[in-house]
């Protein structure tokens, strides 16, 4: 299905978008990131809480992180600060890009099993798939995050992958 240099580049994409869409946010003020935008996690400033949150929810599962500090309902309003989000995005960034350099085929083949507080119950799987998942969450959320940036006027560049990593090509 995947293989680890998938896990690599996705993880040197996902460090880039988020260095790019930080970049535009940090031309915004406050009032801007946070104001409500009927965005699913309302704001800008909620959707980048929401993608670290889950960052780190994943990166428990797959790295042994320490879990978010609140649950999914609450994670758009887990950091409130501007420069500590943007401190516990980078630090997120780099680890999981340590960790993607760690994953191997073995790792991918085998099973998760986790207790989701989405489902309300344990869950089981095969990591690979999960990290297509993990991925594709940023993906998601970053692509509301950029909608969110675009309409206040702002912008972060390229966001092809064969534009944001060019050695894929």
């Amino acid at each position: 299905m995947i293989t680890p240099a998938y896990v690599r580049l996705m993880a040197r994409y996902n460090a880039e978008m988020n260095r790019r869409i930080y970049g535009a946010a940090g031309r915004l003020t406050d009032a801007e990131r946070k104001a409500d935008r009927g965005a699913f996690w309302q704001s800008f400033h909620g959707t980048l809480n929401h993608l670290v949150w889950g960052d780190m929810q994943w990166m428990s599962r797959f790295d042994n992180w320490d879990k978010p500090p609140v649950g999914q309902k609450d994670s758009a309003g887990m950091i409130g600060d501007f420069a500590t989000l943007c401190a516990r995005r980078e630090e997120a960034d780099a680890r999981i890009l340590a960790w993607a350099e760690r994953v191997d085929d073995a790792w991918l083949a085998e099973d998760l099993v986790w207790f989701s507080g989405s489902a309300g119950r344990e869950m089981r799987a095969r990591k690979a798939p999960l990290v297509v998942h993990f991925f594709n969450h940023q993906t998601h959320h970053r692509g509301q995050a950029h909608a969110l940036i675009t309409a206040c006027g702002q912008q972060t560049g390229d966001t092809d992958l064969f534009l944001v990593v060019p050695d894929t090509a």
